[in-house]
């Protein structure tokens, strides 16, 4: 992910912090998560000449490259605890 890539995204989790308060993502569709948004969203498209549609795209490969990346980081961190423990019974990771 690039810098700017980052900056775009955490910009939009930061707004998403507030809009979105405490809903529950599991109980809330993604269309209506993704209409909060849309006020930062619609002002970045016109920051950078791009289609709404485009930003919406942009943020959901972000979401899920960020979200692989960390689910990378705990595997990882969990295999560095298997290949350390004592011998007794592995920590399983899905």
């Amino acid at each position: 992910m690039t810098d700017e890539n980052r900056k775009l995204l955490e910009r939009i989790n930061g707004y998403a912090e507030s809009a979105l308060g405490e809903i529950d993502p599991q109980k809330v569709p993604v269309s209506v998560q993704l209409e909060k948004l849309r006020p930062v969203m619609a002002e970045i498209a016109a920051e950078k000449g791009l289609k709404l549609e485009d930003i919406f795209i942009l943020y959901m490969d972000l979401q899920s490259e960020a979200s692989c990346a960390t689910n990378q980081k705990l595997k990882d961190s969990l295999q560095d605890i298997n290949n350390g423990s004592d011998g007794g019974s592995p920590l399983l990771f899905r």
